[in-house]
């Protein structure tokens, strides 16, 4: 008696039964995500959102994002439009005051989302600009319901702790790729500068949010390398980018995406990361396009409006797409534990 070979849908849903009993993805698993056909796309993404539905329900947190200095960066990120070098046309400043700051807290509580992220260019921040940034958040914890993420560079133990004492939640510092890619986008600092970083920030207390970009021209074994990579840090936030080949820039011509590849990716980082938060991030617009919804079948948080120096969709349009899928902006979700089920989703096994 003959068998019959599993069909696509029983293989990922089969895979799905496995993560959501508190299977570990292999490597090799990994990769038969990223290498499965196009034709899969829709049963992979299936299988993925029950995975998503058991920690997050239809919940969809909203990130704000301030470029609070911009350019003048001596660092070689060859996918940075504020890289030494690059030749991008984008506005450049030093540390924005308190009061652009503080606007940017206003318009991000405004926007409705949760958590509030300032970043800063340039390879770290001077001791100085530490102490204008934690006076800063002092100010906005006392104004606003906000959780804060900041994205400063490479940090020392010293400003880690000044960051944390001021209310900062978050640090954010992406690996961008693997550690045998890295000095193939960047010859400034190292993979172990970054992984540093990490460290002196946990050990103050904060957060880690870490992610990387896809579509540098890294392999699908490197993109599997560094979604491990972060399992093994233990980040509570993961924002995946999608490259977006700004001109000026040393990875100007590089344009390999297409939405299919993007959201294998997503179903990846899902299914390796089941409860962690995954947050479609830069590139989304670019690269998802008119595929955009179908990200947060996997991811359950994204930016809401523009990035660094690039312009996001409008806000607007973000909300009618989430209340289009019929899912839901959660400003408070902020605070759920996403180690214990979404209450009223305990139990459910079957996609909606």
């Amino acid at each position: 008696m003959s068998t019959q070979a599993p069909t696509s849908s029983s293989r990922w849903q089969s895979l799905a039964d496995q993560v959501l009993s508190g299977y570990q993805l292999t490597r090799e698993e990994g990769l038969e995500i990223l290498n499965s056909s196009d034709d899969e796309l829709l049963e992979l993404l299936a299988a993925t959102y029950r995975v998503r539905q058991k920690y997050f329900g239809k919940q969809v947190q909203l990130y704000y994002l301030k470029n609070a200095k911009s350019g003048l960066c001596p660092e070689d990120c060859g996918y940075c439009s504020q890289a030494r070098g690059s030749k991008a046309d984008i506005p450049k400043y030093r540390m924005l005051n308190e009061e652009k700051l503080l606007e940017g807290a206003k318009a991000a509580d405004e926007a409705k989302a949760g958590t509030y992220c300032i970043v800063a260019s340039g390879r770290g921040p001077t001791d100085r600009e530490v102490e204008h940034v934690a006076s800063v958040v002092e100010k906005i914890k006392s104004e606003y319901d906000l959780r804060i993420c900041c994205c400063l560079g490479l940090l020392n133990e010293e400003q880690a702790q000044r960051l944390s004492q001021a209310g900062v939640n978050r640090i954010n510092h992406n690996l961008n790729t693997s550690r045998e890619y890295y000095d193939k986008i960047c010859s400034t600092h190292t993979y172990q500068d970054r992984l540093n970083t990490l460290k002196v920030a946990r050990e103050a207390g904060m957060e880690l949010c870490s992610g990387l970009i896809v579509g540098m021209g890294e392999t699908l074994e490197d993109i599997v390398d560094a979604t491990f990579e972060l399992r093994t840090l233990e980040t509570k936030s993961i924002p995946v980018n999608f490259l977006n080949s700004i001109e000026g820039t040393s990875l100007e011509a590089v344009d390999e995406l297409d939405p299919r590849h993007c959201l294998k990716a997503l179903c990846l980082f899902r299914m390796v990361h089941p409860s962690t938060e995954i947050r479609i991030a830069g590139g989304r617009e670019v690269n998802l396009r008119s595929m955009q919804a179908m990200g947060l079948y996997a991811a359950n948080s994204m930016f809401v409006s523009d990035y660094l120096t690039t312009k996001g969709q409008a806000a607007e349009a973000d909300y009618e797409m989430i209340s289009d899928l019929g899912f839901e902006v959660i400003v408070s979700g902020h605070e759920m534990d996403a180690s214990t089920e979404a209450p009223e989703l305990a139990g459910q096994t079957e996609s909606r």
